[in-house]
C-alpha cells in the first residue's frame, strides 16, 4: 500500500466517471501528483477542487502503478479571485502550465514555493503589476527547473557581466549593450527585474519579461503543442497589456 499526506496546490481537475474527478496537485516534497476523488464533482467537493486552492491531500494506492484514491480538505480558497477576469486568467494559466509541463512524482520544492508566492500575490497585490512580475519570475524558474534555463549572468558574446540589456532568442543568453549594437531589433529587451535589480518594475518591463519567457516556454517546453494552453497565456498577456493602456 502506497500512501501520502501533504498540503497541495490544485493545478488541474478532470471529470472521471459519473461523479468522480481526477485531481493533479503540486506538493512541496512529492512534486506533481494525481489522484481520483470519489464524488469530486459533488456540490460539497467542487468548491474545494478548484485550481489554485490549497488543500490537505491524502492519497492511497495499492501499488505505485495504480491511480491513487484521494481525499481533500480545503485549507485556503482562492475561488473569490475568480470573479475578477485578470486574476482568474493568471490563476488559470499558472496552474495549467504547472500541470501540463511537470513530470509526476518528482520534487520541485522551489517551484512549489514560487507557485504559492504567485497565488498569494494575486490575492493581496494592489495592482496587477506586482503579481505579473512574480508570474514572469515563476516562468523563468520553471524553465530552469526543467533544464531550459536562460543564461542571464553574463554576455553570451563577450562574457562580461556589465550592461546586460538584451536576450538572444536563439541561445537564451544575455547580450550586453556593446555586443548588441546593430542587432537590437533581433533581440529581446532584458528588463532589470529579471536580473533581480528592480523589486517593483513598471508594467512595460513586466510585459518585456513575459515576451522572453513566453518565447522559450513555447519553443522548449510546450514545443509548439497544446495551442489551447498557449491561448490561455495569450489572453492573459493581452489583458495585462490593455491594463497598461
Amino acid at each position: 500500500m502506497t500512501s501520502l499526506t501533504a498540503d497541495a496546490i490544485v493545478c488541474a481537475v478532470r471529470a472521471h466517471g459519473e461523479h468522480g474527478a481526477i485531481v493533479r496537485a503540486l506538493t512541496q516534497e512529492a512534486g506533481l501528483i494525481a489522484g481520483y476523488v470519489r464524488g469530486g464533482r459533488s456540490t460539497r467537493l467542487r468548491p474545494i477542487l478548484i485550481p489554485g486552492n490549497l488543500i490537505a491531500l491524502e492519497l492511497r494506492a495499492r501499488t505505485d502503478e495504480q491511480l491513487a484514491g484521494a481525499t481533500a480538505e480545503l485549507l485556503e480558497s482562492r475561488a473569490p479571485l475568480l470573479g475578477e477576469p485578470l486574476a482568474a486568467s493568471a490563476i488559470d494559466w499558472v496552474t495549467s502550465l504547472t500541470a501540463s509541463t511537470l513530470p509526476e512524482s518528482q520534487p520541485y520544492p522551489a517551484l512549489y514555493s514560487a507557485l504559492s508566492a504567485v497565488l498569494d500575490a494575486v490575492g493581496v497585490a494592489s495592482s496587477a503589476r506586482q503579481w505579473a512580475a512574480a508570474l514572469a519570475r515563476y516562468e523563468l524558474l520553471l524553465l530552469a527547473e526543467l533544464g531550459f534555463g536562460l543564461n542571464l549572468e553574463e554576455c553570451v558574446v563577450t562574457g562580461t557581466s556589465a550592461d546586460l540589456s538584451f536576450v538572444s532568442p536563439k541561445s537564451g543568453g544575455a547580450v550586453s549593450v556593446g555586443a548588441a549594437s546593430g542587432y537590437e531589433e533581433r533581440l529581446f529587451r532584458l528588463p532589470p527585474f529579471l536580473l533581480g535589480q528592480d523589486a517593483s518594475p513598471p508594467m512595460g518591463d513586466v510585459l518585456d519579461g513575459l515576451v522572453i519567457t513566453g518565447h522559450f516556454l513555447d519553443r522548449d517546453v510546450l514545443d509548439g503543442r497544446n495551442r489551447d494552453l498557449l491561448t490561455v497565456r495569450e489572453r492573459l498577456v493581452d489583458r495585462l497589456g490593455r491594463a497598461v493602456a
